[in-house]
């Protein structure tokens, strides 16, 4: 069992680095990185890990969407006008976008940002943060105990040499994750997945008043 100590490092750790903007580390890597360093296989403190980061990266990125949250009462009255024009069709996918921010190396801030200027719901917002990055957390934990031990017994490596190398290797992979988001444009991404959604609906809604014109007439021709 972990010492309370260790515990707190973990939080500590992750809340930092879930501060920085736009470049933190992902979450899965932090959770396996920590199961290495712990050297612990104890299925609740794996689970308890999990929820340590998940619940750092929630509170981290939290208070970012508390900083646009208030700002938001601040703009002038167009700009609040053109956020609160979209705020109903924003909110109706803003869950589900959370999730998927959260549990995807994907940036947050681009989801994260307009939702506190459109004052989202702050429980809402929390709860799918928190369960986007627990789904990730979890797993990341079990895989780097996995990872550490069998880096141990095949090559030989002691606890503090296979930490070391985790951290270099999440290093790496943030880095090679960053440059590849640099090159994708999330934003346009996401704004073609809601146009489409929305013309699906329109879509439909088209279909049906269609179809409903055509019972009419064949009724009054009846």
């Amino acid at each position: 069992m972990a010492s309370l100590l260790e515990f707190i490092i973990i939080f500590a750790t992750s809340f930092a680095f879930n501060l920085i903007p736009f470049a933190g580390p992902s979450n899965l890597l932090i959770a396996s990185s920590a199961a290495i360093g712990l050297g612990s296989t104890e299925p609740f403190t794996m689970v308890f890990i999990g929820l340590l980061i998940a619940s750092a990266s929630a509170l981290a990125k939290g208070i970012h969407y508390m900083v646009t949250f208030f700002v938001s009462g601040h703009l002038n009255l167009k700009r609040q006008a053109n956020l609160n024009k979209n705020a109903d069709k924003v909110r109706r996918w803003a869950f589900p976008l959370l999730y998927i921010a959260a549990a995807t190396p994907i940036p947050d801030e681009p989801i994260v940002i307009p939702l506190g200027l459109m004052k989202y719901n702050p429980p809402k917002f929390f709860s799918a943060y928190f369960l986007g990055k627990l789904t990730i957390t979890i797993p990341g934990v079990f895989l780097g105990g996995w990872a550490g031990g069998l880096a141990e017994s095949m090559f030989g490596l002691s606890q503090e040499t296979t930490f070391i190398l985790s951290i270099v290797v999440s290093v790496i992979l943030t880095i090679i994750i960053s440059v590849i988001l640099l090159k994708v444009d999330v934003d346009k991404l996401a704004q073609k997945y809601l146009h489409r959604k929305s013309g699906s609906t329109r879509e439909n809604k088209y279909k049906f008043w269609q179809e409903s014109n055509k019972e009419d007439y064949n009724a009054n021709t009846s």
